[in-house]
C-alpha cells in the first residue's frame, strides 16, 4: 500500500473529562495512529491535543505516555507530524521537536501538495467578535506571561489549569450543533479570507463540530473533536474528505 496520503485531526483535549474517560481516548487515538500509518506521508494534528499543556525546564505534564511513543514511532518510521498550538495546549516549546522530531506550528501554515493550496489553522482567535478572548491569546502567549508561569511550581501550576478547564465544554460534555452558517465565524473569516487569494482547502479545528462546507470552488472543513465525533479528514491527492474513526455521524 502507498504511503502517500495526508492525515488532519484536532481536538483530542487528552484530560478531560477524567483520568478513566481520557485514557480510553488515548488508546482511540492510538489505535487511529496504527490504522492510517500505513497510508500516511504526513499527519496535521491541528491543536488542543491536551486540555493543558505547559513545558517546564526539565518537568512535563504526566501521563499521554502511549499516545506520545505513537507519536515518536510513526515519525521514527519516516511520517512527518506537526503539532498546531491550540488555546489549550499553546505553551508548547521544543519538547516534542528535540524528543520525537514533531515540528511545531504557532499559528497557520500554507501547504501545496499535488497542485492544491492549503490554508490551516487551529481556528482560535479568528472571524469576527470574541474580544476578550483576543486579548488574552496576546497575554497567554508573551513572554512574560511565560516566564512567570514557569516560576510556578509544577503542582499547583497544573492544578490551576486544571481547575481552569473545568469550565471548559468539553469538560462539561456540551456536544456543539450547527444552527446557521451565518453564526460560523470561522467561515466568515474564510470567506473573507478566499476574497484575497485562493485556496482549495481551509481546515480548522476549535469549533468541536465536524464540517465540510463548499465555498465556491473552495471547501471548508473543521475537524470537530474526539469526545463526541472522533472525525478527521484525509487528502489522497485528489480529495479531501471527511471522515470518522470507529464511529458513525449522527
Amino acid at each position: 500500500m502507498s504511503a502517500n496520503k495526508i492525515f488532519f485531526a484536532s481536538d483530542f483535549h487528552f484530560g478531560v473529562p477524567d483520568y478513566q474517560t481520557s485514557r480510553e481516548r488515548e488508546d482511540l487515538v492510538v489505535r487511529w495512529l496504527e490504522q492510517i500509518s500505513h497510508e500516511a506521508s504526513e499527519i496535521y494534528l491541528l491543536g488542543d491535543i491536551f486540555d493543558f499543556w505547559f513545558e517546564y525546564g526539565a518537568v512535563i505534564p504526566r501521563g499521554f505516555i502511549r499516545f506520545q511513543g505513537k507519536i515518536a514511532e510513526l515519525v521514527d518510521s519516516g511520517i512527518k507530524i506537526f503539532f498546531f498550538k491550540g488555546n489549550h495546549d499553546m505553551w508548547m516549546f521544543d519538547y516534542f521537536e528535540k524528543e520525537m522530531g514533531v515540528q511545531i506550528i504557532s499559528d497557520e501554515l500554507i501547504l501545496d501538495r499535488s497542485g492544491k493550496r492549503f490554508f490551516l489553522h487551529h481556528g482560535d482567535g479568528l472571524g469576527p467578535g470574541d474580544a476578550k478572548y483576543k486579548i488574552l491569546k496576546k497575554i497567554f502567549r508573551s513572554d512574560l506571561c511565560q516566564w512567570l508561569f514557569a516560576r510556578i511550581h509544577p503542582n499547583l501550576g497544573v492544578g490551576i489549569a486544571r481547575k481552569w478547564s473545568m469550565k471548559s465544554r468539553l469538560q462539561n460534555n456540551k456536544k456543539e450543533e450547527f444552527k446557521d452558517i451565518s453564526e460560523e465565524w470561522l467561515v466568515t473569516y474564510s470567506k473573507e479570507l478566499l476574497l484575497k487569494e485562493h485556496f482549495d482547502f481551509l481546515i480548522f479545528g476549535h469549533r468541536h463540530l465536524p464540517l465540510d462546507i463548499q465555498l465556491g470552488e473552495s471547501k471548508y472543513i473543521n475537524l470537530g473533536e474526539w469526545i463526541n465525533f472522533n472525525s478527521y479528514a484525509v487528502f489522497d491527492g485528489e480529495k479531501l474528505e471527511l471522515l470518522y474513526f470507529e464511529n458513525s455521524p449522527a
